[in-house]
């Protein structure tokens, strides 16, 4: 399919930068146009699951108002505004009692919508690693983006973007347990992602949950479990008179030996030596 362009092709985001001001500064769009709250509706692409307890953002807005435009698109055949982005403040200015809200309107088709309200989201601090994995997913899989693609889109480097990738290899039921039991910080997560399989990842969850296994352990024991196993010691016969007339030494090729094994390589030894083929051997040396 081809690709729609969220972003202006000039515009380059820092990690920091807020999209909604970038985008007002580059278009010169109106930021005090206000739109009836009835007219307004959610984003259902929105890529986090839960909008969180916004009272305390409601408290704000009663004393000072949106500060901040939500960015929104009209659907003329529902005569609708739909939110690309700002669901926190919509419920937020619900929840105050406001009947209007500060918006910009952009012109965009559903895919190009899509696409904006995924790269704002995920530009935000607020979601979680599995909303961040689930929203890169999306993208990359809409748009046919690579991870370079995604890592300019967003403006994070792109290791950051295939590890929160990476993710994405947790089976769901895994996920629950993570967040049943708070392990919610990517760096631990990852370490889960990296197990071999299903089972591996369900100890280790429980492992990291009773406090036994912290985030450098974790990848420690990986890093020793993915190790190559070391070659095993050549087995060594090292025989020494009391008088320390000689000594004599026999390595072998197998890291175990036997006595009888031990013994039939001595008689053999023997064996030449009194033939006389390992007398002219040792001569030549």
């Amino acid at each position: 399919m081809s690709r729609k362009i969220g972003l202006p092709v000039t515009l380059k985001m820092r990690h920091d930068a807020h999209y909604v001001e970038t985008l007002a500064s580059y278009s010169g769009a109106s930021i005090g146009r206000m739109i009836p709250l009835d007219k307004v509706r959610p984003n259902p692409d929105q890529p986090r699951k839960t909008i969180g307890d916004v009272r305390e953002l409601a408290d704000s807005i009663r004393e000072k108002g949106v500060l901040e435009p939500l960015l929104v698109r009209y659907v003329p055949r529902e005569d609708t505004y739909y939110i690309i982005s700002g669901e926190r403040r919509y419920h937020a200015s619900r929840a105050a009692g406001l009947r209007e809200v500060p918006c910009i309107e952009k012109i965009a088709d559903d895919a190009e919508t899509l696409e904006l309200a995924l790269i704002e989201n995920l530009q935000r601090k607020d979601l979680t690693a599995f909303e961040e994995a689930d929203g890169l997913n999306r993208l990359a899989e809409h748009f046919d983006y690579t991870h370079d693609d995604i890592a300019k889109k967003i403006g994070k480097a792109r290791s950051s973007v295939t590890e929160t990738l990476s993710l994405r290899v947790i089976p769901d039921a895994i996920r629950d347990v993570c967040v049943e039991k708070g392990i919610v910080t990517k760096s631990l997560l990852l370490q889960v992602s990296r197990q071999p399989n299903e089972k591996k990842m369900r100890e280790m969850v429980e492992r990291i949950a009773a406090g036994g296994l912290s985030r450098d352990e974790a990848r420690r024991e990986r890093q020793q479990e993915n190790a190559p196993e070391p070659r095993p010691k050549p087995f060594l016969f090292d025989f020494q008179p009391s008088d320390g007339a000689f000594r004599l030494r026999v390595q072998f090729r197998k890291s175990q030996v036997s006595r009888e094994e031990l013994a039939s390589a001595l008689r053999s030894i023997l064996r030449e030596l009194e033939s006389g083929s390992l007398a002219s051997s040792a001569s030549a040396a």
